[in-house]
């Protein structure tokens, strides 16, 4: 394990990945910690495979069901079995929190829940809940060879990508919570009231988080832009993180720092970001990646191509004293017979090769 002081490599899992194969092939490549998606949203993709006949820790239905005691401990017995510590859950389920970022009528008593999950992840022994509070979501990228040599990747290309549609009923980040709402969308809203709901938010759960021992870390928009879909976003600009601390000033109001998404952003300068919020103590993990461009057109790449200077923005965290998770969130797919694993071993290398030199 790490000493002190020094930067940890992780991994993120999707629900289906969480197995005992994937969880040795994240120690084999360096990694102690592991970062669990619940949510899975890229259940069906062959482009993130699971490990055929290997027992899956993740749950097979949970739409509408609060993660159980029982289930997080077992996944997380699973990761400590394989020599890992499990770091992070990754994002709320819709069904859980719909109403939350709706402002709708059941907004209470989800509030309830997950404050009921929080202290749960707290009893467990699992000290970060990431999130992203977004109606909209992760939405408009499309594959194509954008990584070095033709490596499939991902890409956002604005007004030249997929035609923004409006949200219908029933669904928050691409994902439906209902599927037997009435036809509809969802009435857009503005900047205010987008920062309205989630100051009334942390207020109600940071307080629980903080007896729970718990970090609640918020993502950035990604892609950030101001709107998507018709909806307004939140932090889409380096400075925006900052009015996210300050509405709820506390050690468990953490960010989820995506220095890829950092980069994509129009307004600021990823190094300055970096440096400013890793003073702060209240980066909870950091999502790496490399891209070339900005909003409104950007590609993702290896980490070692794009327009980030990778081995600057580590002695960054470091110089700073941040000494928490670093994953790779994204990664091109390499062409063999295992794309996203080759991916995912090569930026995993290339971080660990970074750090043990610094």
């Amino acid at each position: 394990m790490p000493h002190n002081n020094q930067m940890r490599l992780g991994l993120g899992l999707y629900r289906h990945m969480l197995t005992a194969e994937n969880f040795r092939f994240a120690r084999q490549a360096g990694a102690t910690h592991i970062v669990a998606h619940w949510v899975d949203y890229f259940h069906d993709s062959p482009k993130i495979p699971a490990t055929d006949g290997d027992k899956c820790w993740g749950i097979s239905d949970n739409r509408g069901k609060l993660w159980s005691e029982d289930e997080l401990r077992a996944v997380k017995a699973a990761i400590n079995a394989e020599g890992l510590e499990l770091h992070a859950i990754e994002n709320f389920d819709p069904s859980h929190w719909h109403d939350i970022l709706l402002d709708g009528p059941r907004r209470d008593q989800q509030v309830e829940d997950v404050k009921q999950l929080i202290r749960t992840l707290g009893r467990v022994g699992i000290p970060v809940m990431g999130y992203n509070f977004s109606i909209a979501g992760v939405w408009g990228h499309v594959v194509g060879p954008w990584g070095r040599g033709g490596a499939e990747s991902v890409a956002f290309f604005g007004p030249d990508g997929p035609a923004e549609k409006p949200i219908p009923s029933g669904q928050i980040w691409n994902m439906i919570y209902d599927p037997e709402a009435a036809p509809g969308q969802i009435p857009p809203i503005t900047h205010e009231q987008l920062w309205d709901r989630l100051a009334r938010f942390l207020r109600d759960v940071v307080p629980v988080a903080e007896e729970a021992g718990v970090r609640l870390a918020a993502h950035p928009d990604d892609p950030p832009m101001p709107t998507l879909r018709g909806h307004a976003r939140l932090v889409y600009q380096p400075h925006l993180y900052q009015k996210l601390l300050d509405l709820v000033p506390s050690p468990s109001n953490c960010m989820e720092f995506c220095q890829g998404t950092i980069a994509e952003m129009d307004g600021g300068d990823v190094y300055d970001a970096i440096d400013q919020y890793s003073r702060t103590g209240r980066i909870a993990y950091v999502h790496l990646r490399n891209v070339k461009g900005k909003v409104p057109s950007y590609t993702e790449v290896f980490l070692d191509e794009g327009d980030v200077d990778i081995v600057r923005a580590l002695k960054l965290y470091q110089a700073n004293g941040y000494d928490g998770v670093i994953i790779p969130d994204h990664t091109p797919q390499m062409t063999c017979p295992a794309p996203w694993h080759a991916g995912m071993a090569f930026a995993l290398g290339y971080i660990r090769g970074i750090l043990n030199s610094i």
